[in-house]
């Protein structure tokens, strides 16, 4: 089994796609790279993050398209594509820049199957940079994935590792609904073990990353890597059992109260925004459910209600911390 960086798995996710289906096609700002770049050749980059280096080369103009700058036209695109008997992936850099074609996405993508009776599919992806961490400020680092996982009709995805990354990007392009798909800037280069033939990894499907009897502790995208540090320094103290839902629409509600029942404590770690966040809606979900269970009142970790700030120190305050985390599990189990 090879190692390779989340970037690596995501472009080997891709290449692996377009090779066994030549409906598949990339579409996005910049995503062929070397204009103007340090050697000038053209597909030399692959994007301003090497995503795509090397699928222009290996597929051709027709089937990785570079586009103007305007993510209006590259959503509508891919969304009629998608209609027509194509699986496009439309990348739009920073999750940031939807709200310029929220439109097309949850007004138009999300509600084909609806609006035609079952008649028509939308296989489509957006792939998208989010979070903090990258210094990048305040529109250009925000996690919305709170956003789509509210809209009927879309598939939301926040992988955690280079295997969830590749697993979940090959799931998400045979799928037939429209996904979102939400890649941490800041992990890009992180390495784990990825195999080298294709695979899937189910929707719907929670990881349990670290099994224990005292806590519960539910965390989201990067929020999943702090929340294995606490467990495993903590281990031989505190036993926590992390959780990885890895989509948040579908959200496997069902392992989650599965593991309050056991332990009867709960922390969420979700870096978005507290109001309406994932955080809020797994505590809801295991009040309504699961309340007889609970030994404390579950806590809730998010960033503050603000814009992400540009300076370096203010960020590090700003996104939830292993710190935190390990307070709040010695919080609730005090309790």
């Amino acid at each position: 089994m090879a190692t390779r960086s989340f970037r690596q798995a995501i472009n080997h996710a891709m290449e692996l796609e377009m090779e066994r289906d030549p409906t598949v096609i990339l579409i996005g700002e910049d995503i062929v790279g070397g204009h103007g770049g340090s050697s000038g050749k053209r597909g030399a980059s692959g994007g301003i993050m090497g995503v795509t280096e090397g699928l222009y080369h290996r597929f051709g103009d027709k089937r990785v398209i570079d586009t103007p700058i305007s993510e209006s036209a590259i959503i509508g695109a891919a969304a009629g594509a998608a209609l027509n008997g194509l699986r496009p992936i439309a990348e739009l850099m920073f999750a940031d820049f939807l709200g310029v074609c929220f439109d097309q996405i949850f007004n138009q993508a999300a509600k084909f199957r609806y609006m035609f009776g079952g008649q028509a599919r939308t296989p489509m992806v957006v792939r998208c940079m989010t979070g903090a961490g990258f210094g990048a400020a305040a529109q250009h680092s925000q996690a919305l994935w709170p956003i789509f996982t509210h809209i009927p009709g879309l598939k939301v995805v926040l992988p955690s590792n280079p295997y969830d990354a590749k697993g979940l990007l090959i799931q998400a392009i045979r799928d037939d609904d429209p996904v979102i798909f939400m890649e941490h800037k800041v992990m890009y280069d992180d390495q784990g073990e990825v195999p080298d033939e294709a695979y899937t990894v189910p929707f719907g499907e929670a990881n349990v990353t670290r099994e224990g009897d005292d806590v519960t502790v539910v965390a989201f995208g990067r929020m999943v890597q702090f929340a294995n540090a606490v467990a495993d320094k903590l281990s031989g103290e505190i036993s926590l059992d992390v959780i990885d839902p890895r989509t948040t629409s579908p959200l496997d509600m069902e392992v989650i109260l599965e593991s309050v029942v056991h332990t009867g404590r709960l922390v969420v770690v979700d870096e978005a925004y507290p109001l309406c966040s994932l955080a809020s809606e797994v505590i809801s979900g295991v009040a309504v459910h699961a309340l007889a269970s609970l030994k404390a009142a579950p806590k809730k970790i998010t960033a503050p209600h603000a814009p992400v700030p540009a300076s370096p120190v203010l960020e590090g305050l700003y996104v939830p911390s292993a710190a935190n985390i390990e307070a709040a599990v010695r919080e609730v189990t005090r309790a």
